[in-house]
């Protein structure tokens, strides 16, 4: 079977597709709307068609809307390095730029959520405000999974993680994620979701988009190598270094949403970030949702958005 071109990403819809060049490498981005820009970032194992429900809500609001791939995802770049948060939080901020915005309120999916709260610590300038799906501040989520690795409990942050260590070894992951067609991908989705969406025909071809953008050349591995980054740093001096650079509580304001039934990033993890929002922050849940909020509740998520981004 002949693996999919990475243009095959570039879906049709009410938004526009082009290249932009942002700290030295080409990102793709999906755009639509004008007025104050929204930066979307997704989430492992995702891509920029994640948003398609927020993009052209955004800009029916008022907003230019931009969903971009990720290092090393769609139609994105993927070289061999550059996915540690340092890089990547360039990367989000170098967009900012490239897009000729003095600024942006950014908006994250999980590890697009880690990048949105790490840009906004490392490049404060750039940033508007923070809207955090499905996620926790980098060092929220650090600290649980020793706070919480011989917890007896079913439901414990170390467990829900467990993904993290499988990841580690060389060249087994990049091949169990596209085994049988990417077919790891809809699992996980399935099983990181609440118990009513994947009875949906919109999980389906959701499952079926993500599993086919999981196939294009490079970026399973460049997915994995997020996550290699992140543990690995635990134990070198760039990760002591990351530490005190965002372990401070940031200027813009946070909107954290997040589904009452994730079970990838626990609801008290989530609330223990609370530190480094910065003032007028917002934390709201979603009850029955699970791991997925913009996509399991895309009508709720995106008023919420909507309404957080046009307070003064």
């Amino acid at each position: 079977m002949t693996p999919p071109d990475p243009s095959t990403v570039r879906i049709d819809g009410p938004w526009t597709h082009r290249d932009v060049s942002a700290n030295g490498i080409r990102l793709h981005i999906a755009e639509a709307g004008t007025g104050p820009t929204v930066l979307l970032l997704h989430g492992f194992a995702e891509f920029w068609w994640a948003w398609r429900h927020q993009l052209p809500a955004l800009a029916d609001a008022g907003f230019h809307a931009v969903a971009a791939d990720l290092r090393g995802y769609g139609d994105s770049d993927k070289p061999p390095r550059g996915y540690d948060a340092w890089t990547l939080a360039g990367d989000v901020a170098g967009l900012v730029r490239a897009l000729g915005q003095r600024r942006a309120h950014l908006v994250g999916h999980a590890w697009g959520g880690l990048l949105a709260w790490t840009a906004a610590a490392l490049h404060p300038r750039v940033v508007s405000s923070v809207t955090v799906l499905g996620g926790a501040h980098p060092l929220a989520l650090r600290a649980a999974i020793p706070r919480t690795v011989w917890h007896r409990r079913r439901s414990n942050q170390a467990r829900a993680l467990g993904h993290l260590f499988r990841f580690q070894v060389p060249m087994a992951p990049e091949r169990r994620l596209v085994a049988d067609g990417a077919a790891a991908v809809r699992n996980l989705l399935r099983d990181w979701s609440g118990p009513a969406w994947p009875d949906t025909p919109d999980f389906a071809a959701t499952a079926a988009r993500f599993q086919q953008a999981m196939l294009v050349p490079g970026v399973a591995h460049s997915a994995l190598e997020y996550y290699r980054w992140a543990f690995r740093a635990q134990f070198r001096g760039e990760g002591r270094r990351f530490t005190d650079a965002v372990d401070s509580r940031i200027a813009a304001r946070v909107l954290q949403v997040h589904g009452e039934a994730d079970p990838c990033v626990l609801p008290e993890t989530a609330r223990a970030s609370a530190p480094w929002r910065g003032p007028r922050s917002r934390f709201e849940t979603l009850p029955g949702i699970g791991h997925f909020p913009h996509l399991e509740s895309p009508a709720r998520t995106t008023e919420l958005l909507a309404s957080f981004l046009a307070a003064p």
